[in-house]
C-alpha cells in the first residue's frame, strides 16, 4: 500500500499516505500512550490490520488501524520501550526496552512467553530474518543473534495412502509421496531431494506446533497453543476441537482418541464423543501416548489403559519420551533419555482379563506385556 505510520515524542500515532502532506488520522483514542512513542510494526500479513507500538510509558500497545481501536496493552517493562516487531514466522510480539530486557508475547493470546536479559545495558534495536527463526538484538555494547523455537517441519506422514500433510505457519499443505519410484530404473536413494507437488488444504486457527493422521489416515489432528482442531485430511474441514495439554490417537479406532487437560486429568473420546475420565493410579499425569492401549506418563513410570473400558492394564516403572508400536499392535519400544527398551504386547491375555472382571489395581494384567530387550542407544529419529 502506499501508506505508511510514524511515532512521535508528543504521544502520537499518526498514518499518512505518500501522495498527501497531512495525516489521514491518529491513533489517539481511549487507551492511546500517555508518553512520547519510540517505535512501529505493521503485522506482516494481509489478515489482520494490526499496528504495533512501544512507548516511554513502558507499555506495549496492539492497534486496529481499520477501526483505530487499541486492542491490546502489554505490560512488564520497566523502563522506556526502545523497539518493537511481530515476527513474520512465528506466533510472537518482540518487545526491547532501555531496562536491558527483551520480552517475548504470543501474538494471539498476548500473555508473556519469556523474558530475556544478557546483561549488556540498555537494549534498542530488533530485527528478525524472514526465511528463519533468527532474531537479532542491538544493545549498548553489543549485539546478540539468536534463534526462536524449532526449525524443523511440522508434518504428519499417513503410511496407509502415503500422504504428507505440511504445517508452514498457519497455512496446512498436502503432497503425496506414493509411487515416486513407479516407472523409473533408477532406485531413490537416501539422502536424495524428492520434488513433490504441494497442494494447499487452507489455514488452520492455531498455530500448528504437532499435526498427526489418525489411525487410518482420515483425519488430522493440529495441535498449538494450548488447543487441538480435528480436521478431514482430505478438504481441513473441522470436525472436532478443544482444550489440552497434549493428545493422542488411539489405533484402534477412527475416531477414538485421548486428551490430557492436567496433570490430573486425562479423558477418552469414542467417535469424537466424550467417553470417560481415566482414573489414575498415579500422582501426576506428565504425558500422553497413543497406541494399541493408552499410555499415561508419571513421574517415574507409565501406566496402560484400555481404550474402550478405560480399565488400568499395568504399571511399568520407566518414563518414556516417546512410544513407538509396530503396525501388528503385539509389539513397542519405550525410549528414554539414555536406552530404550521393546515388549511384547498380549491382547488376548488383556481382553480375557477385562471380560473376567476383578483386574488387581496395584499389578494390573499379569502377562500383558512382557520385556523382550534393552538397547543402550539413544533414539534421536
Amino acid at each position: 500500500t502506499n501508506t505508511f505510520a510514524s511515532a512521535s515524542l508528543d504521544k502520537s500515532i499518526k498514518v499518512w499516505g505518500l501522495t498527501a502532506n497531512t495525516a489521514h488520522f491518529s491513533l489517539d483514542g481511549p487507551g492511546a500512550h500517555e508518553k512520547g512513542v519510540n517505535c512501529l510494526d505493521y503485522y506482516p500479513g494481509g489478515d489482520k490490520p494490526y499496528l504495533l507500538s512501544g512507548a516511554d510509558d513502558r507499555t506495549v500497545k496492539i492497534w486496529d488501524y481499520q477501526t483505530k481501536a487499541c486492542l491490546q496493552t502489554l505490560e512488564g517493562h520497566s523502563h522506556n520501550v526502545s523497539s518493537v516487531c511481530f515476527h513474520p514466522r512465528l506466533p510472537v510480539i518482540i518487545s526491547a526496552s532501555e531496562d536491558g530486557t527483551v520480552r517475548l508475547w504470543h501474538s494471539t493470546t498476548y500473555r508473556p512467553e519469556t523474558t530475556l536479559n544478557y546483561g549488556m545495558e540498555r537494549a534498542w534495536a530488533i530485527a528478525c530474518t524472514k526465511d528463519a527463526n533468527k532474531i537479532a538484538i542491538g544493545y549498548d555494547e553489543g549485539t546478540v543473534v539468536l534463534k526462536l523455537g524449532n526449525e524443523k517441519p511440522v508434518a504428519s506422514l499417513d503410511t496407509n495412502t502415503g500422504k504428507l500433510v505440511w504445517a508452514q505457519n498457519h497455512d496446512i499443505q498436502t503432497m503425496s509421496v506414493k509411487g515416486l519410484n513407479k516407472g523409473s530404473d533408477v532406485d531413490i536413494v537416501d539422502g536424495e531431494r524428492l520434488n513433490l507437488h504441494a497442494r494447499d488444504l487452507g489455514a488452520c486457527e492455531v498455530y500448528p506446533q504437532n499435526v498427526q493422521h489418525n489411525s487410518n489416515g482420515s483425519f488430522i489432528v493440529v495441535c498449538g497453543d494450548g488447543e487441538y482442531i480435528i480436521y478431514t485430511s482430505q478438504a481441513l474441514r473441522n470436525k472436532s476441537f478443544g482444550s489440552a495439554l497434549e493428545f493422542a490417537w488411539s489405533s484402534v479406532g477412527t475416531g477414538d482418541y485421548a486428551i490430557r487437560e492436567s496433570t490430573s486429568r486425562v479423558r477418552t473420546f469414542k467417535n469424537f464423543k466424550d467417553h470417560k475420565q481415566i482414573s489414575l493410579p498415579i500422582s501426576s499425569a506428565d504425558g500422553i501416548f497413543g497406541g494399541v492401549v493408552l499410555g499415561v506418563k508419571g513421574p517415574d513410570c507409565i501406566v496402560f489403559f484400555d481404550w474402550e473400558t478405560g480399565s488400568f492394564i499395568r504399571k511399568i516403572d520407566v518414563a518414556p519420551t516417546t512410544v513407538f508400536w509396530n503396525e501388528a499392535g503385539d509389539s513397542l519400544v519405550l525410549v528414554t533419555a539414555e536406552c530404550f527398551y521393546t515388549l511384547k504386547f498380549d491382547r488376548d491375555v488383556v481382553a480375557a482379563a477385562i471380560a473376567a472382571g476383578g483386574i488387581d489395581q496395584e499389578e494390573g494384567v499379569e502377562g500383558s506385556f512382557e520385556l523382550d530387550g534393552t538397547v543402550n542407544e539413544r533414539v534421536h529419529t
